[in-house]
């Protein structure tokens, strides 16, 4: 088949986000104006750059800037914690739409742990967190009415790994059985890998 996004696909449902997958899932720390904390998970989210490290995240207008996105322009940082198999139910807990200023890791039952170098606190249980400076936003418009796509970068300015993470020295996504997204409501653990070298390497 072929079908142009913009006329629509006649399927029951769309199918662009099953075809672009794994994506990795960025899970979202930030602080809202009065203090309190914000969790969300969003899975338009990656590495940009490695000198200096940034990475982004897309929230996707619904008339009004996500939290997340609002929180991290207003305070200036955010903190990206790594979603593994074990923390899958809290994740998506932490997806639910609810009002501004409702704190996630409390639904959720999450324990939040002190950055060192942010105010804003990461996941204890996560196997990895960025501490990131916000960069800039940028925004792309919608077709229809629902608000902009929110792009929001930051600098990778502090990396916490917990010590059982590490395995001679490397990080092994497969052993911490970190997930991702598929599309529709599916999911995948890190699993089956293979090594292939580049060239001249």
């Amino acid at each position: 088949m072929f079908y142009e996004p913009k006329n629509g696909h006649g399927l029951p449902r769309d199918p662009f986000k099953a075809l672009v997958t794994p994506r990795p899932i960025g899970w979202f720390t930030t602080l809202n104006q009065d203090g309190s904390n914000n969790v969300a998970p969003y899975s338009y989210f990656n590495a940009v750059a490695d000198d200096p490290p940034v990475i982004f995240f897309s929230a996707g207008g619904s008339g009004q800037a996500k939290d997340s996105a609002r929180n991290a322009a207003e305070q200036g940082e955010f903190v990206h914690n790594l979603v593994t198999w074990d923390l899958r139910e809290k994740m998506n807990a932490t997806s639910e739409e609810v009002d501004p200023g409702v704190d996630e890791s409390k639904l959720a039952e999450l324990e939040l742990a002190p950055c060192e170098l942010i105010k804003t606190p990461r996941i204890a249980a996560s196997p990895a967190s960025f501490e990131c400076r916000y960069m800039h936003t940028l925004e792309i418009p919608q077709n229809g009415d629902g608000g902009p796509n929110l792009l929001v970068f930051g600098e990778v300015i502090g990396i916490h790994i917990r010590d059982d993470a590490l395995e001679e020295g490397r990080f092994d996504p497969e052993a911490q059985k970190i997930i991702a997204r598929l599309g529709y409501a599916n999911y995948a653990v890190a699993g089956g890998t293979f090594r292939m070298l580049r060239p001249g390497l």
